[in-house]
């Protein structure tokens, strides 16, 4: 028996397989293999499958661990929806049954409800979010030289903060790490832009705080593509992590996999753009209209809520 094995606590079926769910979820939403997950917690990869099939128990201590590495609370892991009350609970199940198109409204006129200083304006940030290889460090400058504003990629602007490449920030600061050094960065460009085009990182949507401050200061638009679009765009950038077979076929299962979790939070964006199999000038004049049409409020105040 291992140690993190005979540290395990007993818990109902129930409990280990909403566990088990919560892990595989929130790994999937943030494209880390189960390997990836296994090393920045620190247990070994037999008992994070096991973990994830939901046998056998989980101690506590990895409970954390795995909650440190995918940047959650344990809480959140094993809360149940009552944690707040019935009128929690009437809530979740009234949110449940409306429409996407009416959570987005919904969730405005909370976040609204508490800002001051409000202006109605024509959109003068604009983010692009999305998953690699949607198009948006391609379609970014360009959308930014037609409508004469900076451009800012987010990724680099925390690989300037960190003083390292993307890779080694994941290897020395984690997953939790990175997404500190992204909400940091998104602060001080909201800060210094109040005008600007901006490309994003593709798991930007996983961290509710900084997402939410997103949405709510920027023109946000959600570049998708078909699966095997994305897949041929990254073989096209020559990256050296996928260069044998296994490694591409493990990327092709990331990207469906990423596309599947973050589907919904991707749709929160205020517009959306499909760009497969279309020429890059098209997509420009597109999102030209779209920024053209759309305005938003931009608060003087932003509540970050939190999941």
């Amino acid at each position: 028996m291992s140690h993190d094995e005979r540290l395990a606590i007993e818990a109902p079926d129930d409990l280990q397989q909403r566990v088990a769910q919560r892990i595989r979820a929130a790994r999937a939403a943030r494209a880390m293999s189960m390997k990836q997950l296994a090393r920045e917690a620190g247990v070994s990869l037999p008992y994070l499958s096991r973990v994830e099939r939901g046998d056998g128990n989980i101690s506590l201590a990895v409970l954390s661990k795995l909650a440190g590495a995918l940047h959650l609370s344990a809480e959140s892991m094993l809360a149940d929806d009552d944690r707040y009350g019935a009128d929690y609970a009437l809530i979740v199940e009234l949110l449940k049954r409306q429409t996407p198109g009416r959570l987005r409204e919904i969730r405005k006129s909370l976040l609204e409800s508490d800002a001051t200083g409000t202006e109605q304006r024509a959109p003068r940030r604009i983010a692009l979010v999305g998953l690699r290889g949607a198009g948006k460090s391609t379609l970014g400058p360009l959308l930014a030289q037609r409508l004469r504003l900076p451009f800012v990629e987010l990724n680099h602007e925390v690989e300037k903060e960190a003083g390292v490449a993307l890779d080694l920030i994941f290897s020395i600061y984690g997953q939790a790490g990175f997404r500190q050094l992204e909400k940091r960065c998104l602060d001080r460009i909201i800060a210094r832009y109040p005008e600007v085009v901006l490309a994003t990182g593709g798991g930007i949507v996983v961290e509710p705080a900084t997402y939410e401050l997103l949405l709510h200061s920027f023109f946000c638009v959600w570049l998708h593509a078909e699966p095997q679009e994305h897949f041929r765009r990254v073989m096209a950038q020559h990256d050296a992590r996928i260069a044998t077979p296994e490694l591409q076929e493990e990327a092709m299962a990331n990207i469906v996999g990423a596309l599947e979790a973050r589907r919904k939070l991707y749709g929160l964006a205020q517009a959306g753009i499909d760009t497969t199999h279309r020429g890059v000038n098209e997509l420009v004049d597109e999102l030209g209209r779209l920024v053209q049409q759309q305005s938003f409020r931009l608060p003087g105040q932003i509540q970050a809520l939190c999941a």
